[in-house]
């Protein structure tokens, strides 16, 4: 299945990461969307701790409201899972539950999941009264009875923190040597209890914890267990891009620089899946930085195509779109301008930038003396067909460069229809000359692309911009006292995609009317 969605960036994962990389990209107005799982990593915990201006808040709510504020700069949210990302042209082809959406550049900001110890009892009290963040969950817990257990070297000094919130803290300590003998020193010096034993099940009510029973077979009165689970990175759907990863001691994760950036120059990741130790503060820290990461380096490739295409000729350019391919067009006229038509009395009509000539034709068929110009030679031959096709006589049709074209009569319509270009075009001179070929009391009817369509390549249209009939209005310029406006509005259209799917333009539609002196 072809790509018929595209986006500047996919944001993999809607927690606190995926949606602070979504915000600093959708204010710099880039496109964006957020696939998100719904299984974030804190969805067992009540409420966040250590949160600067969200003591308390229950993490679901904050990620609600970080969706409203993505929201309000464009960001898509799309629930699904991502079945696999492969390598595309300039970006990558997203697979999503039987979809597949074109990126030029991803934030994996996906997550982990803590496989917790086999031990009866623990997942169900996971979040609650079992533990794995002194930070983020001890304040709660202050002057109870804590319990740790201690699989690693590195876990050690949680017992030291748990000491500073209750004097009555155990450690369970099963493996030989994984305290070594100066850290056996330290934790006794601070009264904390050493035990050689495993935890076998933990026992309470409703999630509750009220003893632990170790493997020993004793039943020990504890409020709370911390106890880390082994960490997995959510970062499967990128496995088949062969991305760099180094080993730690709580696992294999993908490479990043300061600034997130993995090994491929147009991947970030930020958050748990690559860094597991970050509490929510760190994650949207990375994930910001991520996000403006992403959009700097999207910027600097808008200013490469933009040079780049400056080096090709407008006819060049467009002549090989035409001649590269089938018809590009369905010969339908657009319904916008047939709508606006219908409210003018016939006669002549100039089209600019017609095509493979669908609207010239209409024009004719509906009574009009219509002239339609293009600058792609291979169009206007591809018009003249569909005009003879259709036996209308009076659509007729050139070559030209509309930069270098003056019209030779005046028309009492002058119709310019998505007259877009990622190559270099003279759009507001070529309009000013569109309005001097209109006669005394006719129009001069613009329609344009007041917002990318859904399918557009952001590369493709990242050096245009799109205005609203209002800016267009403005742009044009035109005097006032010469010129009445007729229609400025924004209007949706329903359409067909180029696969063939449903989807909705927003046009920008200006009629103008010349004033008879």
């Amino acid at each position: 299945m072809s790509p018929h969605l595209t986006y500047d960036a996919i944001v993999l994962g809607g927690g606190p990461a995926g949606l602070s990389a979504a915000l600093m990209l959708g204010r710099s107005r880039r496109r964006v969307l957020v696939i998100d799982a719904a299984q974030p990593r804190n969805r067992f915990a009540s409420h966040m701790h250590g949160v600067l201006g969200h003591e308390g808040t229950e993490p679901g709510a904050l990620l609600e409201r970080g969706c409203a504020e993505a929201a309000i700069y464009g960001i898509e949210h799309r629930v699904a899972h991502v079945r696999d990302v492969t390598q595309a042209d300039r970006g990558f082809h997203v697979q999503v539950e039987g979809e597949t959406i074109f990126a030029r550049s991803l934030v994996l900001a996906t997550g982990a999941t803590d496989h917790l110890p086999d031990i009866d009892g623990i997942a169900e009290r996971w979040g609650t009264s079992v533990l794995h963040c002194p930070y983020c969950h001890g304040w709660e817990v202050r002057d109870q009875r804590l319990g740790l257990l201690v699989t690693s070297p590195l876990q050690s000094h949680l017992a030291l923190l748990l000491r500073q919130l209750s004097p009555e803290v155990t450690v369970f300590a099963p493996q030989p040597d994984v305290l070594d003998i100066e850290a056996l020193a330290r934790l006794r010096a601070r009264g904390v209890t050493v035990l050689d034993t495993g935890v076998g099940a933990l026992e309470g009510p409703e999630g509750k914890l009220q003893h632990v029973v170790t493997t020993d077979g004793d039943r020990l009165p504890l409020d709370a267990l911390f106890a880390g689970g082994t960490l997995a990175p959510h970062d499967a759907m990128l496995a088949g891009l062969g991305l760099a990863r180094h080993d730690t001691a709580m696992g294999s994760f993908l490479v990043v620089d300061e600034t997130g950036r993995t090994s491929d120059p147009r991947i970030w990741a930020a958050g748990n899946v690559v860094t597991p130790h970050a509490n929510v503060p760190l994650s949207m820290s990375a994930g910001s930085m991520a996000g403006a990461a992403v959009n700097a380096f999207l910027a600097q490739q808008d200013a490469d195509d933009a040079v780049a295409s400056r080096d090709i000729a407008p006819a060049d350019y467009w002549e090989e779109r035409y001649a590269g391919g089938e018809t590009m067009w369905s010969g339908r006229v657009n319904a916008t301008l047939a709508d606006v038509v219908a409210t003018i009395p016939i006669g002549t009509a100039l089209d600019l930038g017609c095509g493979e000539g669908g609207d010239v034709v209409w024009l004719a068929s509906q009574g009009w003396r219509a002239h339609g110009i293009d600058i792609s030679a291979t169009a206007i031959v591809r018009a003249k067909t569909a005009a003879a096709a259709a036996g209308e006589g009076r659509a007729t049709f050139e070559a030209a460069d509309l930069s270098e074209w003056t019209p030779s009569e005046e028309y009492d319509l002058v119709t310019a229809s998505f007259l877009h270009s990622p190559v270099a075009l003279a759009r507001a001179s070529i309009l000013k000359s569109a309005a001097a070929a209109v006669a005394p009391g006719g129009h001069l009817l613009v329609i344009t692309h007041a917002a990318p369509p859904p399918w557009a390549d952001p590369s493709h249209s990242a050096n245009h911009t799109f205005l609203t009939a209002a800016q267009e209005v403005e742009s044009l310029g035109l005097d006032p006292t010469k010129w009445t406006t007729v229609i400025a509005a924004d209007r949706e259209r329903q359409v067909s995609g180029p696969d063939d799917r449903p989807a909705t333009l927003l046009d920008g539609v200006v009629l103008m009317r010349r004033r008879v002196p």
